[in-house]
């Protein structure tokens, strides 16, 4: 892929991560913190690929910590690192959050409170916070 074809891929997953965190805000304050929960895992998710395409690379898979653990710049990982816990966390949400049989006899809907949700929201704000500023630099 060429550089311009790399930047304007990049771009384009981080403009998709910011409209996922506005999801998650909209959806917060709609009640649904489940589909909150989710989507601040998408925003960070799309985020860390962004940095991926932005160093031209070609991320795989939906592991918000796997992202961060295996992103191949060592300046970035180390940037990263600070983010490893919401990484994390933000990955426990990735199923339960979406499916009825991710959780016994509930639904996520009846699981998830709001507490959830602003966690969820401000880790998703802190990747994707340390992802704009490291394609800034890129």
């Amino acid at each position: 892929m060429s550089l311009e074809k790399q930047h304007k891929e990049s771009l384009r997953w981080l403009k998709t991560a910011e409209e996922d965190l506005g999801a998650a805000r909209g959806l917060r304050s709609l009640k649904k913190y489940s589909h909150a929960c989710f989507m601040a895992q998408q925003c960070a998710e799309k985020a860390l690929k962004a940095l991926w395409y932005a160093l031209g690379r070609d991320p795989w898979g939906h592991s918000v910590q796997k992202l961060i653990v295996d992103i191949p710049e060592k300046a970035a990982r180390q940037v990263l690192r600070k983010q490893l816990e919401a990484g994390v966390l933000l990955d426990r949400y990735y199923i339960p959050t979406r499916y009825p049989n991710g959780l016994p006899d509930l639904t996520p809907g009846a699981v998830y409170l709001k507490q959830d949700a602003d966690l969820c929201i401000r880790c998703a704000r802190a990747i994707l916070t340390s992802v704009k500023s490291l394609i800034t630099k890129a």
